[in-house]
């Protein structure tokens, strides 16, 4: 198989980046998989805690041999989050036609490479996918292996030159046709999570999510998202760490600990699964009223830069 390179993106918190690469490096695939660490450069106001921090991170990527392959790219500028994945994802995926993507705060089963690999294979010429989620919000129902939900996805995901060629970075435009076409409530997954005021907020300077814009992106083009039935990565970093990431156990998940049967499925919005989203989302705004109205942690870049 020819395997999708891997990119991690880190910062400032070497504790959670250790983590990240140890879960990576338990992967059955990641003796055979090339990985590109992208080390965002210092802020100008930096305090010396934070650049303590930069420099730890940075002997942590140096660690260990955490793929077959390991490119380090580090930034001597600050770009942030947003601009980092941005043109990391652009740049890796131009030489390589596909990619698996990771942040700094994100343990994966030792079964995600396997799966976003076959993953990638097995989709890699149906136009209308246009994301692998290693990501499954922790739901009560159980759903099949795999399924669809219309979008894209951020915590742990892969897609192909094909779809990142869709990446629209100028919000507005997204947001225009969003409301244009009457697709807002549809894209709020009918009301449950406030994805458009997310991207409002994105256009007004409030947030800097590239996340938000590349489920737009993909939404409005009708792509689809691929989901596992158990989630293969889990969230660490939602533990106040990071600038605006706020802390939350509400995503909290238990991670898959055998292989996801991976078996083509039609490409259509699994109904079950959309509502259990949907229900999720309800439990949250009901348990936690401030939760969704002031931290938008779901799509919302977290700004650890």
């Amino acid at each position: 198989m020819n395997l999708a390179p891997v990119i991690v993106f880190v910062y400032n918190r070497p504790e959670h980046t250790e983590k990240t690469l140890s879960s990576l490096m338990k992967n059955e695939l990641a003796s055979e998989s090339e990985l590109f660490i992208f080390a965002d450069g210092i802020k100008k106001n930096a305090t010396p805690e934070t650049i303590e921090k930069i420099n730890q991170t940075r002997k942590i990527i140096r660690k260990k041999q955490w793929c077959k392959k390991v490119n380090i790219i580090e930034s001597i500028e600050n770009k942030g989050l947003s601009i980092s994945v941005i043109e990391g994802v652009s740049k890796i995926i131009a030489e390589f036609g596909k990619i698996i993507v990771l942040e700094d705060d994100m343990i994966t089963s030792p079964f995600f490479l396997q799966f976003m690999n076959d993953a990638l294979n097995v989709y890699k010429s149906t136009y209308d996918v246009a994301c692998i989620s290693g990501y499954m919000y922790p739901v009560k129902q159980n759903l099949a292996d795999t399924f669809f939900i219309k979008g894209a996805d951020c915590w742990g995901w892969a897609t192909w030159k094909r779809a990142w060629d869709n990446f629209e970075k100028d919000g507005a435009i997204l947001l225009n046709e969003l409301e244009q076409k009457a697709l807002t409530q549809s894209f709020d997954f009918n009301n449950s999570y406030p994805y458009t005021q997310m991207l409002k907020d994105q256009i007004n300077g409030k947030n800097d999510s590239w996340a938000i814009r590349w489920y737009a992106s993909a939404f409005l083009k009708n792509y689809y998202c691929l989901y596992p039935g158990i989630s293969l990565v889990e969230n660490i970093g939602i533990d106040g760490t990071g600038i605006h990431s706020g802390t939350s156990e509400k995503w909290n998940v238990t991670l898959a600990s055998d292989k996801i049967n991976l078996t083509p499925v039609k490409v259509e919005e699994n109904q079950l699964a959309k509502k259990s989203i949907i229900n999720y989302f309800k439990s949250i705004n009901k348990t936690n009223h401030s939760f969704l109205g002031k931290v938008f942690l779901k799509f919302q870049t977290i700004l650890k830069n």
